[in-house]
């Protein structure tokens, strides 16, 4: 799993962010001063964008309160990956989220995604649920899309793991912004039953159900390692299939 720059950047400013009624404010933001080599201020869906690829990073202009984002060479990606690396191994396992305890029962529905697929989590214990409740308007929610897409793609020819992302929002609204931003789970519209009735209060909320139907990993917010923590019990999980 190779994080995004601008994220890593993010999670050292703030090690967890949690979509809740309270917004946590981070160093880089919109308001924050980006320009481009030639001195030009860069809009911050651009300049965020750059940071995404992995391929630019952001150096801070001494002496003001602004950065300049420059494309990295070979060996300054190299180390950056070796230091996401070593910082991703010493942090502490994300927070559990507190209804949905690891080794307890999950207790399962069915579900219908957009597209008119149907997964039964109630009966079906043959294979690897991967859940995520999320919503449009969440900021970690959108930040965190690009890495599970990533891990969408590892797994995408293992029927043995299945994604859902539950989503509150309404299917029409979820189509609109599917079509700007790809999410590449399976998406479930309408998700607010559901986040009620697993008592869902920060978003996102991950939760990975294993064959047996028991919780093995869940976690509130988004912090440096969620995504680690993900494809590390997804594939604990597949050696026993």
């Amino acid at each position: 799993m190779k994080a995004y720059l601008f994220i890593i950047i993010l999670f050292f400013a703030v090690s967890v962010h949690a979509q809740t009624t309270t917004r946590t404010t981070t160093k880089l933001d919109e308001n924050t001063i980006v320009k481009d080599s030639s001195g030009t201020v860069l809009p911050y869906s651009i300049w965020q964008k750059l940071m995404q690829t992995g391929e630019y990073n952001l150096k801070k202009v001494t002496g003001l309160d602004e950065f300049v984002a420059y494309k990295m060479n070979d060996v300054e990606k190299a180390r950056a990956d070796e230091r996401r690396k070593a910082a991703i191994l010493n942090m502490p396992k994300p927070r559990q989220a507190a209804s949905l305890k690891e080794g307890e029962k999950f207790k399962g529905d069915k579900f219908t995604d957009i597209n008119g697929n149907k997964y039964d989590l109630k009966t079906s214990i043959d294979k690897v649920y991967v859940i995520n409740f999320w919503f449009i308007n969440c900021p970690p929610c959108k930040q965190e899309i690009p890495e599970l897409n990533k891990v969408v793609e590892k797994y995408k020819d293992n029927k043995n793991v299945v994604f859902i992302g539950i989503g509150l929002d309404n299917k029409t609204d979820l189509a609109a912004f599917l079509k700007t931003t790809p999410f590449n789970y399976n998406i479930i519209d309408e998700g607010r039953f559901y986040a009620q009735k697993y008592e869902i209060d920060g978003y996102p909320t991950h939760v990975i159900v294993g064959k047996d139907g028991l919780i093995k990993f869940s976690t509130i917010g988004l912090a440096g390692n969620t995504v680690y923590w993900i494809e590390k019990t997804i594939g604990e999980q597949l050696k026993g299939i």
